[in-house]
């Protein structure tokens, strides 16, 4: 067990994890403005508890400290992934953690792009999993008949969900912590090192870590190009883009290291998010990601 205090997590044998750096404390409205890099004009609450505090605040954390994480901690942690909610009861996910450096080590050559695989101290892949309850189902003497796209999908929102639950957990607690969709980019060879078997596949690996950095805050979009009021309607995209566009350019710009496929459409000199993104999903990603699935037990149907 231990106790929290002002972002320092502390051990019951005395061992303290202080959180890098005391960010400043600010109002409900300018921590709101502060996630979309921008003043916010609408009405928010005069206080908000810490957890709604730490999550406006929230940002990736790719750098770590040598710490190690205590295995209460983690199993708590664990206990607040399984707290969130899941389609039915039914919990069709899974959660892989790895300590160990050599296997850890053997992930993060699978993904060479993803540096900080190699110098977290723990790494968790999170699954959706349709294996165990195909299993109960055949155990109590019932045919599986649930084999198809909603099952998949019903399994990848519960990984995700308990995913997103452990990360606010861990947060709270101090700990950075950063999703990576390229554990999906090979697979086969990703599964077999985790001995991940027919009927489960990963959505997602997740670094963990005490931060040896404060991050950086990406801002958002603006709401209005997210969030729909009553009914869907998106007339205003290109405005809202081009500003946001703007904004980025002014105090996130891309560098060249950072635009996606440069070899095949150069360096721009002010290459803005939305022409990042456009870069990023003009070339086709995991295309062998459903064959993998199919033969991996999953008919998605």
């Amino acid at each position: 067990m231990g106790i929290v205090n002002e972002g320092r997590y502390t051990t019951t044998n005395g061992n303290n994890f202080q959180r890098v750096g005391n960010r400043i404390m600010s109002t409900s409205a300018e921590l709101v403005g502060g996630r979309y890099g921008s003043n916010f004009e609408g009405d928010t609450p005069a206080e908000l508890p810490a957890a709604v505090r730490q999550l406006l605040e929230r940002r990736c954390i790719r750098r770590y400290t040598e710490d190690p994480v205590p295995d209460g901690l983690l199993d708590t942690l664990l206990a607040c992934a399984q707290s969130a909610p899941t389609k039915s009861n039914l919990q069709q996910y899974s959660i892989v953690v790895t300590t160990d450096e050599a296997l850890r080590m053997q992930l993060a050559d699978l993904n060479p792009d993803t540096g900080h695989m190699k110098y977290c101290p723990v790494f968790i892949t999170f699954c959706a999993d349709m294996r165990r309850a195909k299993h109960l189902t055949e155990r109590h003497g019932f045919d599986y008949a649930s084999n198809n796209m909603d099952t998949f999908l019903n399994a990848t929102v519960d990984a995700a969900l308990a995913m997103q639950c452990f990360i606010t957990a861990a947060e709270n607690m101090g700990l950075g912590c950063a999703p990576i969709s390229q554990v999906r980019n090979r697979m086969a060879e990703f599964c077999a090192a985790l001995d991940i078997p027919e009927g489960v596949f990963p959505i997602a690996g997740l670094t963990l870590g005490w931060p040896a950095w404060e991050g950086r805050m990406n801002a958002r979009l603006p709401q209005a190009a997210v969030v729909h009021r009553e009914k869907y309607d998106d007339r205003n995209l290109d405005d809202l883009v081009d500003a946001y566009d703007a904004q980025r350019l002014e105090t996130n710009p891309i560098s060249a290291d950072g635009q996606r496929h440069a070899d095949r459409y150069g360096v721009s000199e002010n290459c803005t998010w939305s022409e990042n993104v456009a870069r990023q999903l003009s070339v086709a990603e995991r295309t062998g990601f459903r064959a993998f699935l199919l033969k991996n037990g999953f008919d998605l149907a």
